[in-house]
């Protein structure tokens, strides 16, 4: 080797070596920062001074930054978020990611693997079929059911509703197609189906019972009352885990009128479609193996980092009827019958990663029973909570837990929620106690409307919450709540 190879495989060597000791830099100060959760902002969002900063040092610039300074602006800029993965962030769905899928993450990113073919990936997609196929049975899809990764739950369920509208629909009829879905529905359906071609006069939103669960005579009456008039029902969307209660809809009732009626029936399971993981509760969510397609995030409740979403069908051909940009028919059949798969065709995404690696990854390390006992950790959560707010004076229980989910607000006696003036005030309460918990770093319950009136809400499914603490939380809710009332 001459005296230039020599230079240039010590300078190639010190460059790694810079790259490894940096890696291990941002391991140690990851591990650090979740070791002190207990001190760290829930909820920071960057001020006027702190964004100008932050906006002065997005621009690219012409000279390069030390590694270990380059890690430090990383570690400032993301201090200013929303740490989904605390355990006394209750709002939206909180995503509380094991360690295993980190390393998953890691791992994934590290090969940079182009999961689109089989013959880019053949190691990883046979995982990925395989990691699908376990999916589906768990829920109880037939074997003719498939599927495909992607990045949550939006396109999970754009990417149903296109399949749905293939399926169902000759082009020249789609102005005249119909779709059903009720006022809990989450945003992204609505936003699916429009990107799909649909207009929003084309959706028919059936009311809900009670529970916050679709209707399903009005379901039944609604498409009578559009066939008359000439409309062409196609698709009902149907939820297993409503992001407001943790309710689910009655799939089996919604089963049976999309079969009667020959509709594609989608479950948004995004968040709730992990209970069928629970020996304990699947009960709840019986009838989902009847569903054509279901949308369901492994990044919500089975631990994951984001960008981990699954869709599932009933017919795996229909994906590829609709997303196959390279095959006739007959090879279309073809590729049904091979374990060769080409994801590629199977979603909208020709680049796309490896995203069922960190799920398996997790699987593997973890095991079933692991999954199971912290699914079932937080639906205990929930029914702790509830239990406490029960035995509290002046506040009141708006929903019983459910799936992890409990709705509650502050209440005081000598307000009538009836009157105008009251409801009004006992609004203005809690989201004052909302707003005060969250900035005194004691827990962040967001709000919500349920039937028009807002109230407190709690998704609790972090593993590492304990009973005791999410008692011990409702406790200083009501202590913020009695400084509240009292002008503190």
């Amino acid at each position: 080797m001459d005296s230039a190879d020599g230079r240039a495989t010590s300078g190639m060597e010190s460059k790694q070596s810079a790259a490894s000791e940096a890696l291990e830099d941002v391991c140690r100060s990851f591990l650090r920062a979740r070791s002190q959760v207990s001190s760290q902002r829930i909820v920071d969002v960057a001020n006027a001074t702190q964004i100008a900063d932050i906006r002065s040092r997005a621009t690219p610039t012409r000279e390069g930054l030390l590694i270990s300074d380059t890690i430090q602006e990383v570690l400032d800029i993301f201090s200013h978020r929303v740490a989904m993965d605390d355990p006394r962030f209750f709002g939206f769905i909180p995503s509380p990611v094991h360690p295993s899928a980190f390393l998953g993450d890691i791992l994934t990113t590290m090969f940079n693997t182009h999961a689109g073919s089989w013959y880019q990936s053949s190691g990883p997609s046979a995982v990925e079929d395989t990691l699908l196929t376990w999916l589906a049975d768990q829920a109880g899809l037939p074997s003719t059911s498939g599927g495909v990764f992607v990045s949550g739950g939006s396109m999970a369920n754009l990417s149903a509703i296109i399949a749905a509208r293939d399926t169902k629909l000759k082009f020249e009829d789609r102005a005249r197609a119909r779709i059903y879905l009720s006022e809990q529905t989450h945003s992204s359906v609505q936003k699916g189906l429009s990107i799909a071609g649909f207009h929003s006069t084309q959706t028919k939103v059936v009311p809900c019972d009670d529970l916050y669960r679709m209707k399903v005579g009005s379901l039944r009456e609604a498409i009578l009352e559009d066939r008359a008039a000439g409309m062409l029902p196609f698709l009902i969307v149907a939820t297993c885990g409503l992001t407001n209660t943790g309710g689910i809809d009655p799939l089996p009732q919604l089963a049976d009128v999309a079969d009667e009626e020959d509709l594609w029936l989608h479950v948004d399971g995004a968040y709730g479609a992990s209970v069928v993981l629970s020996k304990k509760h699947k009960h709840r969510a019986t009838g989902i193996g009847r569903a054509h397609s279901l949308s369901w995030d492994a990044h919500k409740w089975l631990f994951q980092t984001y960008a981990c979403g699954v869709l599932l069908v009933r017919d795996k051909l229909s994906l590829v009827k609709t997303f196959s940009t390279n095959a006739s028919y007959i090879q279309d059949a073809e590729e049904m019958e091979s374990s060769h798969i080409n994801f590629w065709n199977r979603g909208m995404e020709l680049t796309r990663p490896a995203r069922a690696m960190k799920l398996w990854f997790s699987l593997r390390m973890l095991g079933t029973d692991k999954v199971e006992e912290m699914i079932n950790h937080g639906i205990a959560l929930a029914e702790t909570a509830e239990e406490s707010i029960r035995s509290r004076p002046d506040w009141k229980l708006v929903t019983a837990a459910q799936l992890g989910i409990v709705n509650f607000k502050f209440s005081p006696a000598g307000l009538n929620e009836r009157n105008a003036d009251d409801a009004a005030e006992i609004e203005k309460l809690n989201a004052e106690i909302s707003r005060r918990a969250i900035a005194r770093n004691i827990a962040a319950p967001l709000t919500t409307r349920l039937k028009g009136d807002l109230n407190l809400r709690m998704c609790a499914i972090h593993p590492n919450l304990t009973h005791n603490h999410m008692v011990q939380l409702l406790g200083h809710l009501s202590n913020i709540a009695q400084e509240v009332i009292e002008g503190a």
